[in-house]
């Protein structure tokens, strides 16, 4: 016969049929693994958020009892003692069924491979049951607090706060992390190896030492997180070590590309809210009505040509608290006041308000409006009486830039956090292995 015969007819049909099966299982793995990217790719990044408008001063910090504590960042030891602490007020003023529920996330902020059992020892569902009504107010409001509970694996958390038991009526979702002592970490403030923005910047260097702990490849186990102030809007990801010791398992980041450098900034402007029957610092005005109380700030001026002026400020935190009725409750005999507040700045830019007050530029009233009659910029925000820090920023596509108004020098306060995570192979999760904070200056009011 033929090459076209009847044997070769059978044999080809054997290798077509192979070539098929084998083409169905590349595209069938193709398609697994686009599915995978495609599913990392859309997995959610859970983040400091409000989604309704009537939550306000939403606060999470270490119990202490003291100004210093709650101003300090949502982090605590696996094994401490110290628990945090939630507070937030309801101004519908009707007391609700609030759930609280815990979501352990990974090293980028989405949803961990753990399920609640890996991490509590309890049922994942807490009800907000302290809550107070506010005293003699001119806005009513509830407030109410919640212990978070302790839980057993380190890393990093959402709490997420609803109504009535149902998940899909969410209220906020606030961030903090619980770090174990597995590696040694240590930082350092230095001028930047960029020669030309040295009086502008300022590089921290990390070194991590993992001696304690069994890894196997520490530049793909190891991750480590430093943030500014305590913001997550432009926090740095470092991406590789500069030194690796495998013997003495150290790793080091000193980066030259500016991969670990951060805008020094200025230090926070401020203003005191803390009197209603009196106008205190940076406040021009206070109008007391039936049914509110208006302020409005003092005129900001910018000031990025301005030499560095050192002051005291709390790095962009607030601190609520009233000097009208000495020895009571702040929490709830705070008033809330309808704040203006304005900058002398030309038209035709977006010009935000920066600062833990606005939830770093994210929340709706952060972006300020041109007043065309009074020319400058402006915008309100409803505050509880406090002590508040805040700066002017501009929004560019990397991100807000203060600089340009605020202007920034190498000699600014600010205050830093190492955040070393760690996946164990096989792990499903991401522990915070190593934590580390340092205020170089310590000149924090």
């Amino acid at each position: 016969m033929g090459k076209f015969g009847r044997g070769n007819f059978k044999t080809s049909g054997i290798n077509l049929a192979g070539v098929y099966l084998l083409e169905m299982k590349q595209i069938f793995i193709v398609i697994l693994f686009s599915f995978g990217f495609i599913s990392s790719t859309l997995a959610q990044v859970l983040e400091d958020r409000v989604f309704v408008d009537h939550i306000f001063s939403v606060r999470l910090f270490p119990q202490g009892g003291q100004v210093s504590s709650m101003i300090n960042s949502p982090v605590v030891g696996l094994q401490d003692s110290r628990r945090l602490s939630l507070v937030f007020d309801d101004l519908a003023y009707d007391p609700e069924l609030y759930t609280a529920k815990l979501i352990h996330c990974n090293a980028d902020w989405t949803k961990s491979g753990l399920k609640d059992t890996d991490f509590l020892s309890t049922f994942n569902q807490f009800t907000v049951e302290d809550y107070n009504y506010s005293v003699n107010t001119r806005i009513p409001y509830v407030h109410y607090e919640l212990t978070i509970p302790s839980v057993t694996k380190s890393g990093n958390y959402i709490i997420k706060v609803y109504r009535n038991r149902d998940e899909n009526q969410v209220l906020f979702t606030k961030r903090f992390m619980v770090a174990e002592e597995l590696f040694t970490v240590g930082a350092g403030l230095v001028p930047p190896a960029d020669v030309e923005n040295r009086s502008k910047l300022q590089q921290l260097n990390v070194s991590v030492n993992y001696s304690q702990t069994e890894v196997i490849d520490p530049t793909t186990q190891i991750q480590v997180v430093i943030r500014q102030n305590q913001r997550w809007d432009n926090f740095k990801r470092l991406q590789k070590p500069t030194f690796v010791n495998a013997g003495s398992k150290l790793l080091r980041y000193e980066s030259f590309d500016g991969e670990n450098t951060f805008v020094a900034g200025n230090e926070f402007r401020f203003f005191d809210l803390r009197f209603i029957r009196a106008t205190g610092v940076n406040i021009g005005s206070v109008k007391l009505e039936e049914t509110a109380v208006y302020a409005q700030s003092l005129l900001s001026q910018p000031r990025s040509v301005e030499p560095y002026s050192q002051y005291l400020d709390i790095n962009g935190q607030y601190v609520v608290a009233t000097n009208d009725r000495p020895g009571g409750n702040p929490e709830l005999e705070s008033e809330y006041v309808l704040t203006s507040i304005y900058l002398n700045e030309s038209p035709g830019q977006d010009i935000y308000v920066l600062g833990a007050l606005t939830n770093w530029g994210k929340n709706g009233t952060s972006k300020m409006q041109w007043d065309s009659n009074r020319k400058v910029y402006f915008t309100e925000l409803l505050l509880k009486q406090g002590w508040y820090d805040f700066q002017f920023a501009l929004s560019s596509p990397e991100g807000m830039d203060s600089s340009l108004i605020e202007g920034s020098h190498f000699q600014t306060e600010n205050e830093y956090e190492v955040l070393v995570y760690f996946r164990q192979l096989g792990s499903r999760y991401d522990q915070l292995a190593g934590y580390a904070y340092i205020q170089p200056n310590k000149r924090r009011f």
